[in-house]
């Protein structure tokens, strides 16, 4: 596979000098399969043009000279030269015209042209939602890429396409008619990338420099004219480099092929950028290749260079020990000469030079397994296949796609990838078609359930904005993709332009628009998965969740009802139904009602809230109002100090029934919208709760408290004295106790006194209890 320079091709097949090029390798079966096709398509490509306005014939030629020096086989150069032809084959009216395509050249080749035109409309798709200045993030460009791969169940598909755009790019520069702005970056950051990828670097190169040349057309003449200005010297010391390897190599009987070239104009434009230099300050412009033998002669040739010349520090990469992820192997050193010039060299065997320039290609011209170490060429069909489709899946592994076998793969490509070249038939010459199928072999349950799990397809919007879903996914999928609401409003959608069934199965690149209801929500059926309407669990997740809140709400409807008919029975219609839901040990009214609803809570308790015992008229009553809780109080700052067992960041509360504060045993209950409500473990409370619901209780405990201080309630009992009160409060004031809520009550000389305090721990609040004991004729004191 030699390298050549692009040069002008006649409008015409009656070249005989092109057929040799194309057909050099060929056995006598692809030879006359080509020239098939070209009496075939040559009538159907007269005076026609493509869409860039190249006369059809030129493209053909074009893409398939590129092709040949890839080694493409014959099907693949077919499928090239019918793509050039200016007709719809999905279009009704050339279902002859397929036929005829199937029965001339056979499925495979078939299957090729269909798998190029998919990729061409996707390619069109985009270009034109780019020059609308729609979707020029690098995540889209990236995602695109990926839906390009997704779509390519044959790696030749990829090629074929890559060709097209290289060949278009060339008939640009030849005839300087100005290329869009659109093509061109999409060529730099689509194509070239996926030229890398496949480590096709004379493809990639000259797509980096042909788009660098009509995106930046200045700078693209400057550094080419300076290049221009310092020719003959770079030439010259470039032929003296060469020479001065190639006699070294010679002298230590190493055979070695030493070349020379000036860096790829883009990649001199890229080291300017991104290190801030001047043309003039570059000094690496040159690179020498050597191409030796072996691994063996690799080494001892970089110890001669290393030795010849100054090796420049950090710029030393062994790529054969440490081969780069798309399989790239060579020695890359950086050396500077004795009078201050630096270049690089590139040392590497024949096989790591092919396919350093070929990438994947390259793996066809040899076995990878034999006993004459992977120089024997493997060029049976199978031996491609095998190839294409091992090169295929590491790719799509690369870009982070499933590795099984892609979706809508050729039949006659063998799915079961297995090390059979050994056994595989060598030949001297490319055939013209596929071997016997293989059988394929049946995946087993686990392998299916894993392809099922993550497969995933790639779709456009009517803005031309890729979207990635699981395998299966339908256009439901997508609209809850795009946003919950518009999922909740889908009543329709049009694939291609075409209505479809909401469950209908979408495929790679299809272009989908959703139809949607001015309000509404989704329908029941779409969460029966019999009848296919969603693929993605978070997409079901979203229709649950909205047929969960509407049975929410008609369970507070109809909750709150009952509460209100119950209270109106007992004649407390005046009261405030969030202190009453708290007070029976619910976080809200919503909470109340529901469990109501749901029978969870019988109405009689209600009552219960309302009993308290009957005071007697003569009493005198005092209630005081405290002053705020502090900056540390948990009530104020919410933070409990409280640790869920097994569970991080849960909000939690402090019931008010029990007031827990450390170190009290405490359990956990969670609530209907406001976390986990802690409750003493006595707590008469948490005790009916735990009752009702069991499953709703959770271990908690004391975590890190730090200064934290918490409110506790003590009853006091004593005899009723003037000044009792005042004791009491200058009590807590001495202990720095915050008070922040008081209520007495007298009966029969006898003083009930119940105080809201905040303390640390139950260190603190023992201490302030003992206290309480020692002023005169208080009878009891406790918590409660």
């Amino acid at each position: 596979m030699k390298t050549t320079e692009p040069e002008f091709i006649p409008d015409s097949f009656q070249d005989e000098a092109w057929m040799n090029a194309v057909c050099a390798g060929l056995d006598d079966a692809g030879r006359n399969m080509v020239q098939q096709a070209i009496n075939w398509c040559d009538p159907l490509l007269q005076n026609g043009a493509i869409a860039t306005g190249e006369p059809s014939i030129h493209h053909a030629k074009g893409m398939v000279q590129i092709l040949a020096l890839l080694q493409l086989d014959a099907p693949t150069l077919v499928a090239a030269l019918v793509l050039a032809i200016p007709i719809d084959l999905d279009d009704e009216s050339a279902q002859d015209r397929k036929n005829e395509l199937i029965d001339l050249f056979g499925l495979e080749t078939f299957s090729l042209i269909n798998g190029s035109r998919a990729l061409l409309r996707i390619g069109a798709i985009a270009r034109n939602a780019s020059s609308q200045g729609r979707n020029e993030s690098s995540g889209q460009r990236e995602m695109l890429r990926k839906m390009l791969l997704a779509m390519a169940s044959d790696l030749r598909i990829v090629l074929i396409r890559l060709a097209s755009r290289l060949q278009t790019l060339r008939w640009y520069a030849e005839t300087k008619n100005p290329c869009p702005i659109e093509l061109a970056e999409e060529t730099r950051d689509v194509y070239a990338s996926l030229a890398n990828r496949l480590g096709i670097w004379q493809i990639k190169w000259e797509m980096e420099d042909l788009s660098f040349r009509f995106l930046s057309p200045e700078v693209y003449k400057d550094i080419a004219r300076k290049l221009e200005g310092k020719r003959i010297e770079r030439e010259a010391r470039i032929q003296s480099l060469t020479d001065d390897i190639a006699g070294s190599l010679a002298d230590m009987g190493i055979e070695a092929d030493v070349s020379g070239r000036a860096k790829h104009i883009y990649s001199i434009y890229n080291k300017m950028r991104n290190k801030g230099l001047s043309f003039d300050q570059l000094y690496d412009l040159l690179a020498i290749r050597i191409i030796v033998a072996n691994e063996r002669d690799c080494y001892a040739t970089l110890s001669l260079l290393q030795a010849r010349w100054t090796p420049v520090m950090n710029e030393f990469d062994d790529y054969i020990a440490r081969p780069k992820p798309n399989g790239y192997r060579s020695l890359h050193t950086v050396l500077k000469t004795a009078d201050g010039h630096t270049f690089e060299a590139q040392i590497r065997t024949r096989k790591m030079h092919d396919f350093a320039e070929y990438g994947m290609a390259a793996h066809w011209r040899y076995k990878e397994a034999g006993p004459k170490g992977g120089q024997v060429a493997a060029v049976s069909m199978y031996d491609r296949q095998v190839s294409w489709m091992r090169q295929l899946l590491a790719w799509r592994k690369e870009v982070g796609l499933p590795v099984s076998d892609p979706v809508g793969a050729s039949p006659e490509v063998p799915a079961a990838i297995t090390d059979k070249a050994g056994a595989a038939q060598s030949d001297k010459a490319r055939p013209a078609g596929p071997a016997a199928p293989q059988s394929k072999a049946q995946p087993s349950r686990q392998e299916r359930e894993n392809k099922k799990n993550t497969e995933r397809i790639y779709v456009l919007t009517p803005q031309a904005r890729v979207i990635e879903l699981p395998e299966g996914a339908t256009p439901v999928d997508f609209a809850y993709h795009l946003h919950t609401d518009l999922g909740h409003r889908c009543r329709g959608a049009r694939v291609d332009g075409q209505m479809v069934a909401l469950n209908t199965k979408l495929l790679n690149g299809q272009t989908v628009e959703i139809i949607a209801a001015k309000s509404g929500g989704p329908s029941r059926d779409w969460i029966n998965t019999q009848l296919g309407y969603l693929a993605s669990p978070r997409a079901r997740a979203k229709v649950r969740l909205w047929f969960n809140a509407i049975e929410l709400q008609k369970r507070i409807t109809t909750g709150q009802d009952l509460v209100e008919k119950e209270l109106a029975r007992l004649g407390k219609t005046a009261v405030n139904l969030d202190q009453l839901a708290e007070r029976l040990g619910f976080a809200n009214c919503d909470d109340l009602y529901v469990a109501v609803a749901k029978d969870e809570f019988s109405l009689r308790q209600i009552a219960t809230a309302f009993q308290e015992p009957d005071p007697d008229p003569a009493a005198a009553y005092d209630t005081i109002v405290a002053r705020e809780s502090g900056a540390q109080s948990a009530a104020k700052t919410g933070k409990s100090g409280v640790l869920v067992v097994g569970v991080d960041s849960l909000l939690t509360q402090l019931a008010r029934c029990c007031h827990p504060a450390p170190p009290d045993p405490i359990g956990g209950f969670v609530t209907r919208g406001r976390g986990v409500s802690i409750h003493r473990s006595d707590c008469p409370s948490f005790a009916v709760m735990k009752s009702k619901s069991p499953e709703r209780v959770i271990e908690v405990t004391w975590g890190d408290t730090g200064d934290t201080v918490y409110p506790v309630n003590i009853a006091i009992h004593s005899q009723d004295r003037n000044g009792l009160l005042k004791d009491l409060t200058e009590l807590f004031s001495r202990m720095k106790l915050n008070v922040v809520g008081v209520n007495t009550q007298s009966k029969a000389s006898i003083a009930h006194l119940h105080f809201t305090v905040e303390v640390r721990d139950g260190e603190q609040l023992r201490k302030a209890m003992n206290a309480i004991l020692d002023i005169p004729g208080i009878i009891s004191a406790s918590r409660c």
